[in-house]
């Protein structure tokens, strides 16, 4: 059952590379990053399960955070070119 789990997680990992080289816009591309990060950290969890080193998930729960800040960043340099100062001219 986690075989077949772990199968599927690789092909959507597959489908958000293609929608990363593919994606019509910038967002679209973004997106599919952060999916792909966050299919990375289910591979992580069922790999730590079904070898019974219940120390992969602490390493899943750190790269599940790394993911969420990195997009963040990235968005906010898209949406406002810069990572200062919360962007367009505000004190």
């Amino acid at each position: 059952m986690f075989v077949a789990a772990t199968v599927a997680i690789l092909v959507t990992m597959v489908l958000a590379i293609v929608r990363t080289l593919l994606g019509p816009t910038v967002y679209d591309r973004i997106l599919a990053v952060n999916m792909f990060g966050t299919k990375t950290v289910l591979l992580i969890a069922a790999i730590a399960f079904m070898s019974g080193r219940t120390d992969l998930l602490d390493i899943a729960l750190v790269y599940a955070l790394i993911n969420f800040i990195g997009i963040v960043a990235v968005l906010k340099f898209f949406e406002y070119g810069e990572f200062s100062r919360g962007g367009r001219g505000r004190p």
